[in-house]
C-alpha cells in the first residue's frame, strides 16, 4: 500500500522556509522525500535539511511582484513542477493602532495579505496546467479570529487571509485545492522577543489547555495533510493548531463556587 505521505518526486515551494515555522514545513515535507525550495531576503546560515536531503534557496521578498514571478519560474525551470505552495512568510512588530503611520499598515497588509495573495495566483497558473492539479496552504493566525491589540494590521491581514482562502478554493478548483493553517503560539528561535526568557515562555505555555506552545514540526505535520491525498475532498477550509486555544479571562477572575 502507497505511503499517503510520500511526497517523493513532488516540488514544494515554502516562502520564509529558512527559520521558525517555516523550518519546520521545509523540514516535514523533506523527510517525507519532497523537493523544497524556500525563500527569503537572505539565505540562512544553515538550510532545512532532513533525510540526508537539502532544501533549495532562492532569493525572494515576496512583497515584490517581479521577485515573485522569478521565484515560481526559477522553480518550475530547475524542478518541471510545482505541485505545493506554502505560504509561511509574514508577521508584525507591536505597533499602537492609534498612532501608526499609514505607511507601517501598508506595509504590514502589503506582506501578509496582499503578498500571498500574488504567490497564489502564480502558482495557480502552474498548477491549472499539471494533470494533478496542485495544493495551496496559507499559514494564518489565531489573530485573525480574536481581537489582535498592537497588532491590528496584521489580524486583520490575516482575517483577510483566511476570507482570501475560501474564495479562491471554490474558483480554483477541481484542479487546485486551497487552505489555511490557523497557527496559535509557536516556540520558535525568536520566541523571547515575544514572551521574555525561559521562564516566561513556560509561563505562556501554561495558559493553553495543552500546556506547551506548538513546535515548528505541528504546524508542518498539518501541510503534510492538508497537501497529501488524505485531504483530497478537503478545500477552502481551515484547520487550527493552537493546543485547545485560549481558556476564557473570565475563568481567572471569577469568585464563584462551583
Amino acid at each position: 500500500m502507497q505511503n499517503p505521505l510520500d511526497f517523493t518526486g513532488q516540488v514544494v515551494i515554502v516562502t520564509g522556509g529558512g527559520k521558525g515555522a517555516g523550518k519546520g514545513i521545509s523540514e516535514c515535507f523533506l523527510q517525507q522525500g519532497a523537493d523544497v525550495v524556500i525563500c527569503g531576503r537572505t539565505e540562512p546560515e544553515q538550510l532545512p535539511a532532513a533525510n540526508g536531503r537539502e532544501a533549495f534557496f532562492i532569493p525572494c521578498d515576496v512583497r515584490d511582484i517581479e521577485q515573485a514571478q522569478q521565484l515560481v519560474d526559477a522553480t518550475v525551470e530547475r524542478f518541471g513542477r510545482l505541485d505545493v505552495m506554502i505560504n509561511n512568510a509574514g508577521g508584525a512588530p507591536f505597533a499602537d493602532a492609534a498612532t501608526v503611520s499609514p505607511r507601517f499598515s501598508e506595509s504590514i497588509l502589503r506582506l501578509n495579505l496582499i503578498a500571498p495573495l500574488n504567490l497564489c495566483q502564480l502558482a495557480n497558473r502552474v498548477m491549472q496546467q499539471q494533470e494533478q492539479g496542485g495544493s495551496i496552504i496559507n499559514i494564518c493566525s489565531v489573530s485573525a479570529k480574536r481581537p489582535s491589540p498592537g497588532t491590528a494590521a496584521y489580524g486583520a491581514a490575516k482575517a483577510g487571509l483566511v476570507n482570501l482562502t475560501q474564495s479562491l478554493a471554490v474558483e480554483w478548483a477541481p484542479a487546485v485545492r486551497v487552505n489555511a493553517v490557523i497557527a496559535g503560539m509557536i516556540q520558535t528561535e525568536q520566541s523571547h522577543l515575544h514572551y521574555g526568557d525561559d521562564q516566561g515562555i513556560a509561563s505562556v505555555a501554561r495558559t493553553v489547555p495543552l500546556q506547551r506552545l506548538a513546535q515548528p514540526s505541528d504546524i508542518g505535520d498539518t501541510c503534510l495533510y492538508l497537501a497529501s491525498g488524505l485531504a483530497s475532498y478537503v478545500s477552502g477550509s481551515e484547520i487550527t493548531v493552537h493546543g485547545g486555544g485560549e481558556k476564557p479571562a473570565f475563568l481567572e477572575a471569577a469568585t464563584a463556587d462551583n
